[in-house]
């Protein structure tokens, strides 16, 4: 029997195609951070199943029966909802024998805390067989109540929507909260901070065992922090190594977990060629700018007085705003930043299928320049009628034109409804 729906469960743009795919698809999995709101994107997409039967891997007897007798543990004519398969990657192997008999459409629902196809023994095992659905914490649109094509507009030739009401220690305000379910819910600073204490707890002490052994959960704890402290920055393993005070090899173990756990996520460097002048080492972020700010110990209050923290966090709330984005936007694009080897960089390269591009710059100030378009200019001078747009995302009011395709645009338009 599925777990009642929370009273306050708010639409996810995501819920159309996971129901979409329990109609076509023989295995659907949603992966996700951990309170993410997978499990409860899940109830809601077998609304139209009460006989489905779900099974959470958190409870510790099923995952011991899980554990003892897989094959058992699947059997069944309605759909199966299995949460948290992580736990027990002995399922993958029954679950895979059980689809290659039976291509009957929506045989099993999973959800995952962790990038199960990372997982030894089991990258090949549902390969083909499924649909893998990634989401994410709330995005802001999400918060808000309708569905953002920023995304879909730029491609289109925008945005061109009126000007924003909102100013900076707002969009401060907004990163500081991030989109966790939980957090979200609660209004008091001091509740969203202890939220984000156990939810860091619980992470490095107990979840990320089901990735790998970690012997010294501590040593998770201070890496988050140093990567933290350089989310939006190009990624230099020794560095991070050094400050964390671990050995390169267990850094690059330790990251790797992080990145399969869905708590950071690594942006890669876009070239036009091989050739280019172009650093291709990839930039990292936290992928939640709340969990960014719980790190850093900075609300949005003592952000509006540290400029050296507040681009970086805002960086970070706009690239994984955008990366939210793409997975619901009809234009089909990847997410790259752009650094020349002359310091020049776009925070955000959005690559469509056919060639397409679209720039977006993160400017904490509430003023812009010309100089601020210095590296969506001088992308423009490479790719061609290629680029859209170049937009500068800042914290004033207005959409201004600075000639071209160069504009810049209030960071809330990012999340402005159809």
């Amino acid at each position: 029997m599925l777990a009642p729906i929370p009273p306050d469960a708010r639409p996810r743009h995501l819920h159309d195609r996971v129901a979409a795919a329990l109609t076509d698809t023989r295995a659907v999995l949603i992966v996700g951070a951990r309170q993410s709101g997978k499990s409860t994107l899940a109830s809601l997409a077998l609304a139209d199943r009460p006989d489905a039967v779900r099974l959470t891997l958190d409870d510790p007897a099923t995952l011991a029966a899980a554990r003892a007798d897989p094959v058992g543990f699947i059997q069944s004519d309605a759909t199966v909802f299995i949460d948290e398969i992580q736990r027990a990657p002995e399922l993958l192997l029954p679950i895979k024998a059980a689809l290659d008999r039976s291509h009957r459409p929506g045989q099993f629902l999973l959800t995952g805390s962790a990038d199960i196809l990372a997982l030894p023994r089991v990258a090949d095992a549902l390969t083909g067989r499924m649909e893998v659905v990634e989401l994410w914490p709330f995005s802001q649109s999400e918060i808000e109540g309708h569905r953002a094509d920023f995304v879909d507009r730029t491609f289109a030739g925008g945005p061109d929507r009126d000007r924003s009401l909102l100013g900076k220690r707002d969009y401060l305000a907004r990163a500081a909260t991030g989109g966790y379910p939980e957090v979200v819910r609660r209004t008091d600073g001091r509740r969203r901070a202890a939220w984000f204490t156990g939810y860091v707890r619980t992470l490095t002490q107990r979840d990320v065992r089901d990735i790998l052994a970690i012997e010294r959960p501590r040593e998770m704890t201070r890496l988050l922090r140093v990567l933290a402290a350089r989310s939006g920055q190009l990624f230099k393993l020794e560095q991070v190594a050094r400050g964390a005070g671990l050995p390169v090899t267990t850094a690059r173990r330790y990251i790797d977990v992080l990145e399969a756990a869905f708590l950071i996520s690594t942006l890669r460097g876009w070239t036009s060629r091989p050739t280019t002048r172009a650093i291709r080492a990839p930039k990292l972020y936290v992928r939640d700018s709340g969990l960014l700010c719980h790190l850093l110990g900075m609300g949005a209050e003592a952000l509006m007085t540290m400029p050296a923290h507040a681009g970086p966090v805002l960086e970070t709330f706009v690239a994984m705003e955008l990366a939210r984005q793409l997975g619901w936007s009809k234009v089909q694009a990847d997410l790259y930043h752009f650094r020349t080897k002359d310091g020049a960089e776009v925070d955000a390269v959005l690559e469509a299928a056919d060639g397409r591009i679209v720039g977006v710059e993160v400017k904490a100030g509430a003023t812009v320049t010309n100089a601020d378009f210095r590296g969506l200019r001088l992308l423009a001078d490479r790719v061609g009628p290629r680029l859209v747009a170049g937009i500068v995302l800042y914290t004033g009011t207005d959409l201004l034109s600075f000639g071209g395709r160069l504009r810049c645009v209030p960071v809330s338009d990012l999340w402005a409804g159809t």
